[in-house]
């Protein structure tokens, strides 16, 4: 999956674990670091060197939560925002290269997602 990103992904200068986290931010704007790092099926030992590499790219920036200190705010930053429009490009080349139907794509997410929610237990 990673290989057939790479070449779309590596002209916007994403891995694929950063876009994934980029679209994360994309649909919310402002994620606490445990919520994106559930979302993203990721403990805190990956989640934060992700963050700081995408920090140091100037695509988010990490606050402190001012209700609770404990917790860290990723927002996207005016760069992380401007690549979204770019990051429609990938979604239109990964569908349009795609042997999958529209409905073998569902019945496959549906299956992951089942197939997750029994390894977590």
């Amino acid at each position: 999956m990673v290989r057939a990103y790479r070449p779309v992904l590596d002209k916007l200068d994403l891995t694929y674990p950063q876009y994934l986290a980029m679209m994360v931010l994309w649909a919310n704007d402002a994620v606490n670091v445990k919520t994106l790092g559930e979302q993203l099926h990721m403990d805190s030992g990956t989640t934060t060197p992700l963050l700081k590499r995408m920090e140091a790219k100037g695509l988010v920036t990490r606050e402190r939560c001012k209700q609770d200190e404990r917790s860290c705010i990723v927002c996207l930053t005016p760069k992380g925002r401007a690549l979204e429009c770019l990051s429609r490009k990938v979604q239109d080349s990964m569908t349009c290269n795609s042997p999958l139907s529209d409905d073998e794509k569902q019945t496959l997410k549906q299956l992951c997602d089942k197939l997750h929610s029994g390894l977590c237990r």
